[in-house]
């Protein structure tokens, strides 16, 4: 199933390369047109980071994270008593 992220990450080389192509063929030099495509690919990306970015689930969980990685880390003291026990 796509989403909104996958038709950003679509249209990003898209943009760079459609654009800077157009306005190569409409008459603008390569140096003009190529920072002209950066900037519609920049607003693609600043769009999907800042303005419909990604949210935190409502179970209050990122759905990115790792459950193992976000446990509490094994005490010294556990840790030193189970290398004195061999």
């Amino acid at each position: 199933m796509t989403g909104y992220y996958d038709y950003v990450l679509g249209l990003i080389p898209a943009a760079l390369l459609g654009v800077t192509a157009f306005l190569s063929l409409v008459g603008l030099s390569w140096t003009a047109a190529v920072p002209a495509g950066a900037l519609v690919a920049a607003g693609l990306i600043a769009h999907a980071m800042f303005v419909r970015g990604p949210v935190v689930d409502e179970g209050g969980l990122d759905r990115g994270v790792d459950r193992a990685a976000s446990s509490s880390p094994v005490s010294a003291s556990s840790s030193s008593a189970a290398a004195s026990s061999d």
